[in-house]
């Protein structure tokens, strides 16, 4: 059996991996999946350290347990520059295209880091584009339920089209999802609302809606089959 422990930008994503990513992939043949945040896990808001410091926790994670897989869920407009890619990423790609660049990058590092010994299955990061509140508008109409603005179903839905995939959905700093939402709902909060809201959507759908999720998330499911049968 598998292990896997994910690091992430702040309590939201700790509290998405913890209780709704966990109980998706334990069926796939992990003993465990947990988070641990790269910032400081006293704070309660985010904030992704330097790549120096963030390598550091993912690297002693790595070697000190060698049955483990690793990986993150970060914010790509929220990293610092002096992440892997995040300086040079392709600026006229899709959402995808810089996420998954900047995901290479950081692959790319640890393994070198790690040695010519390393499995590199091992390190699967996840860049995600636009943060954790893109992956809402993969239902705006039980995103509204969920968090008891039925009213604003027909708001949520009009962003999510206005897009090709809610992973696209940003414009700018000003217009990144949590703003959107923020401007129509400014009780919104994260951690509470934002985690019970993806837990009601499933996983199903936000894959299905977003498809640099879907891949990563796929890999993952396949990992313990292939992993175990090589160690």
């Amino acid at each position: 059996m598998t292990r896997m422990l994910v690091h992430v930008e702040g309590q939201t994503e700790e509290t998405f991996v913890n209780l709704v990513l966990a109980e998706h992939l334990i069926p796939s043949g992990y003993i465990s999946v947990g988070a641990r945040r790269l910032g400081n896990p006293r704070q309660q808001r985010g904030g992704i350290r330097p790549w120096q410091a963030a390598k550091r926790d993912i690297l002693r994670h790595l070697k000190q347990d060698p049955g483990a897989i690793a990986t993150t869920i970060v914010d790509y407009y929220g990293l610092p520059r002096d992440w892997p890619g995040r300086a040079d990423a392709p600026n006229k790609n899709s959402a995808s295209a810089k996420a998954t660049y900047v995901e290479d990058a950081l692959h790319t590092d640890i393994a070198e880091e790690m040695g010519a010994s390393f499995d590199t299955r091992r390190f699967v990061p996840l860049v995600m584009m636009h943060e954790f509140e893109a992956i809402l508008f993969s239902d705006p109409n039980r995103f509204a339920h969920t968090v008891g603005r039925s009213d604003l179903a027909g708001a949520f839905l009009a962003i999510r089209n206005g897009f090709e995939n809610p992973e696209e959905i940003n414009d700018s700093v000003e217009t990144a999802p949590s703003k959107r939402i923020v401007r129509l709902f400014p009780h919104y909060e994260k951690v509470l609302l934002g985690v019970d809201a993806a837990r009601k959507i499933g996983i199903p759908t936000i894959r299905q809606e977003c498809p640099h999720f879907n891949d990563w998330l796929s890999r993952l499911e396949a990992l313990p089959t292939t992993f175990s049968t090589s160690t």
